[in-house]
This record gives structure tokens, C-alpha cells and sequence, in this order.
């Protein structure tokens, strides 16, 4: 039995931020709890656990049992998904496939991050297993290092001034003024990011989403499996799909083409029977903002070349034609790891909750490296 009324009946999430005080089970078990209750108490038949470092960074493998088992669900199927950066939206996507199979009627989504686990050079270390090992990390090569290389390669093709993606920070900024889940709830001018430190030239530190602990769950099931006391306006999972391009980017026939990030975006909005222009907002992973520029072209909001404009001003909304980072992003928000895939949805459904308006769309990415792993979901208020 194959499904297409698969909706995400309940969300839940942590504040993004330094938790010393929190395990990870903990972090997670506080996300799932509340998932669990705004899903009017349904109950999972399976764990997908979104994770990026924690055997890294916690110590810790194994995650599926071990938060099944702290959050008493023993008994169930609970697995952990790992695809760097993207961990928490492939296991978004696996529940998603679980459900719409119909050999599961409740799946429980889980995407967790605990950096403050470890300190200092050891975090860098463990981002860089997102890298290739063999021809990249070897060299010393760290995600920050390969964005800022992509930026100085995208600024000196399109002849860009040092500032042309300054807009992306500015937006995330702004947008997570009223996020009180976000690390970072001030706005910040372009004068703030033009007096910012370098990071990896000519990337600084408002060009990088600054990594943090945070956990986020969902509920996904079938609408008609929700308690009758449900009260919450439907959300559906229309699209989904995931893409791989190689992993070091000096086999890439083009660097500053995010072939994976295109093609998942193409085939979830197939799956989704929706346009580009019916999108009523787009939850990029802006891990650094020449990510957000790339994503934006690969997406098809931009021509090539043509994404930062789409941020100039801080004002994708009113200069582009897609509001995005509509939360805060991974800038302002705060990149949780391999939670950031849930973070998103969690974040997408709060506003397709919130608005008056029916039949609005989301669009999420998220992203494993520089869009080596790349999955998309459409989301639809009903």
C-alpha cells in the first residue's frame, strides 16, 4: 500500500546553543517528548535518528537504541542516519519512505548535535571527516577553508566586490529576531559585516553558521491515523527526494555547480506536482553564504551566477523572489549538525501552521558538505 497523505502531525525542538549542562539522549528525549505531545500523543512504531558527530564529538554511536531506550520506547525500530550536514534530512526522508510504504503507520524523527562534547581544535577535526579523507582532510583541508574557497572562486568569476554576499547574513540576522529558538536573536547592519574578522579569506566570520548543540523531532503519519482530538492545521509531505554529487570538489567538472542540490529540487518538486513559483518560501542550508548564493542558482530562484543578488540589501524577499531563511537559518539560527534537517521542518511547519492563508508551500534543503549529499522535501499547508 503506497500513500500520499503522509503529514507531519508533530513537532518539537530545543533552543540552538551551548547545552554543557544536557547529554545527548537528553537533548533528543526533550525534542521527541514534546513532538510526541503536539502529535496528540501518538505513538511511534520506529526511531530515525538524525546525526552527524556524535561518535566524534559525544563518544557516542549506536544512537537509535540509545534514545529509544532513555526516552522509553524500548521495543521499537530505531535506527541512526548519517550523510553529514544532511543527516537530519535523509532521516527525514527514511521515515518519510517508511510511512508512505505503509509498513509503518508512525514514524518518530529525531535530529540531534552536541558540539559543546568536545572543545577546541578536536570540533574542527571531526567536521572535516565531512571532507574526503584521503585527498582532502589529509591536506588540511577543513569545510570553512573549502567554502572560502568557493566564495574567492565565485566573487573572482562574476567579478564580485568582497561584500556581494553580505546580504545573506544580514537576512538571516534579521529574520531570527523573533525565533526565540535561535542562537542569535539580534539583527545585524552591513556596516557590522563589512568590520567582521576574517575567518578564511575572503570568508568571515558572518560568512559562517556558527555550530552549536540543539536537538528537534517530528511525527510523521498518515491523516487518517490522527486522534480525533487533533487540532493542529495539516501540514503534508508532498515531495521528497535525495541526490549525491562526488565528494571532493577538484573532481567536479564545475566547483560552483550544485548538481545535487538541482536535482534533488527537481525531482521533489515532480514528486510534489508544484512549481518553482508556487513556493511560498525556501529553507536553504546556508552553512556558510556561498552556500545560500549556490543554492539559490541550483534551485532555479537565480540564474547562474546571480544568487547574490537575490540577498542584496538583505532583502531577499523584496530584491528576489523567495523569502528565505525565514526563521534564521543556520546563521542566526545556529547549524545544530545533523539535526539541521529537522530543524528546518520543525521550523517550516510552525509557519505553515501560523499563516492565514491555505495551500502555502515550503521548500527545505539540507546539505552534507558542499552539496556532495543534497535532500529536499516540499511541504503544503492543507
Amino acid at each position: 500500500m503506497m500513500t500520499d497523505n503522509i503529514v507531519i502531525a508533530g513537532i518539537g525542538q530545543t533552543t540552538v546553543g551551548e547545552h554543557w549542562q544536557y547529554s545527548i539522549r537528553e537533548l533528543a528525549h526533550f525534542a521527541l517528548e514534546d513532538a510526541i505531545k503536539d502529535a496528540g500523543g501518538l505513538r511511534p512504531q520506529a526511531l530515525f535518528v538524525g546525526n552527524m558527530l556524535a561518535p566524534n564529538l559525544s563518544k557516542q554511536a549506536h544512537l537509535g537504541a540509545l534514545i529509544a531506550d532513555f526516552s522509553g520506547l524500548i521495543g521499537i525500530e530505531a535506527v541512526s542516519i548519517e550523510a553529514a550536514g544532511a543527516s537530519g534530512g535523509a532521516a527525514l526522508r527514511q521515515g518519510y519512505l517508511a510511512v508512505k510504504s505503509g509498513m509503518i503507520d508512525v514514524a518518530l524523527i529525531v535530529g540531534v548535535e552536541k558540539f559543546t562534547d568536545m572543545v577546541d581544535s578536536g570540533v574542527e577535526d571531526a567536521l572535516a571527516t565531512a571532507t574526503d579523507s584521503d585527498f582532502e582532510a589529509v591536506q588540511g583541508l577543513t569545510p570553512t577553508s573549502q567554502a572560502a574557497m568557493l566564495m574567492r572562486r565565485y566573487l573572482r568569476e562574476y567579478n564580485l566586490p568582497a561584500d556581494a554576499l553580505a546580504g545573506f547574513p544580514v537576512t538571516a540576522h534579521a529574520n531570527a529576531v523573533d525565533n526565540p529558538n535561535a542562537m542569535f536573536q539580534r539583527a545585524i547592519k552591513a556596516s557590522t559585516y563589512a568590520r567582521a574578522g576574517m575567518v578564511s579569506e575572503p570568508l568571515n566570520m558572518f560568512d559562517a553558521a556558527p555550530p552549536a548543540d540543539g536537538a528537534a523531532a517530528i511525527i510523521l503519519t498518515r491523516s487518517e491515523l490522527l486522534p480525533a482530538h487533533y487540532h493542529h492545521r495539516l501540514v503534508r509531505v508532498s515531495g521528497s527526494a535525495s541526490a549525491s554529487d562526488m565528494l571532493t570538489l577538484h573532481d567536479r567538472r564545475d566547483p560552483l555547480s550544485f548538481d545535487a542540490a538541482r536535482r534533488s529540487v527537481d525531482s521533489a518538486l515532480l514528486k510534489a506536482g508544484v512549481t518553482r513559483e508556487q513556493i511560498s518560501f525556501f529553507e536553504y542550508h546556508d552553512a556558510y553564504s556561498i552556500y545560500a548564493a549556490l543554492s539559490l542558482e541550483a534551485a532555479g530562484f537565480a540564474e547562474r551566477g546571480k544568487g547574490w543578488e537575490l540577498a542584496r540589501d538583505g532583502e531577499i524577499a523584496e530584491n528576489g523572489k523567495i523569502p528565505c531563511a525565514t526563521m534564521g537559518g543556520l546563521k542566526a539560527r545556529g547549524f545544530p549538525g545533523g539535526a539541521t534537517g529537522v530543524y528546518q521542518a520543525v521550523e517550516a511547519v510552525s509557519k505553515l501552521r501560523d499563516t492565514s492563508e491555505l495551500g502555502q508551500i515550503a521548500l527545505i534543503q539540507s546539505l552534507g558538505g558542499p552539496a556532495s549529499t543534497a535532500v529536499t522535501h516540499v511541504l503544503e499547508s492543507v
